[in-house]
């Protein structure tokens, strides 16, 4: 269970990313007082939160009601964090966020950005959405899946701190330091990535 906990919290850390986050909202907050941005920060937690939760508790009886086996789901959601883990390995998922993050700020009305799109999708995206479905799908038992649960849950909530210390993080990091993570980072996931898939075509197979 210990070991099914870490894999779940490294994975959906690596793949929510709270660090890379952080320089997206302070941007986005720039002109907010520090009673709005922290507001924002939490409710773009939770909205995230609930998201990711109905996805993982829920996402096995969605894939059975839509005829998917979990085995075609674990290769096709590895090969997408794959996809993921190359973006973070070549410094393509931040600009990406940070091209997103600039025609949010470029349109007329930006005053919440806590549910799009720090909520959906940066921190609640296709990527974290299948991590925490494929992850729930690798635990037997109701100690297993609580483990995993567990795991998203601490990840929001340093997700949480990462927004609301958004500026002191960005200065005690730098923009070397953040991208040595991501790129670190990246590599981590591109290997699980790749177990994912290697499950499920072991389990197709058997």
């Amino acid at each position: 269970m210990l070991d099914l906990f870490i894999a779940a919290f490294a994975t959906l850390f690596v793949v929510i990313d709270p660090p890379g986050c952080a320089p997206i909202f302070a941007s986005l907050t720039a002109g907010a007082t520090p009673q709005h941005r922290r507001a924002m920060a939490i409710r773009s937690s939770i909205v995230a939160g609930l998201i990711l939760l109905a996805f993982a508790i829920f996402g096995e009886a969605f894939l059975r009601a839509l005829g998917i086996s979990l085995d075609a789901f674990r290769i096709a959601g590895g090969i997408m964090l794959f996809l993921i883990a190359l973006e973070m390995v070549f410094e393509k998922r931040q600009e990406r966020r940070e091209t997103r993050a600039e025609d949010v700020k470029a349109q007329p009305a930006h005053d919440d950005i806590s549910i799009f799109p720090m909520g959906i999708p940066m921190i609640a995206g296709p990527g974290s959405i299948a991590s925490a479905m494929l992850l729930m799908s690798r635990g037997h038992g109701l100690a297993e899946d609580l483990a995993v649960l567990a795991a998203l849950v601490l990840v929001l909530l340093l997700t949480l701190l990462a927004l609301l210390l958004a500026g002191p993080l960005m200065r005690l990091l730098g923009y070397r330091l953040e991208a040595m993570i991501t790129r670190v980072l990246g590599v981590i996931l591109a290997a699980l990535a790749v177990q994912f898939v290697i499950d499920g075509i072991r389990a197709s197979l058997t």
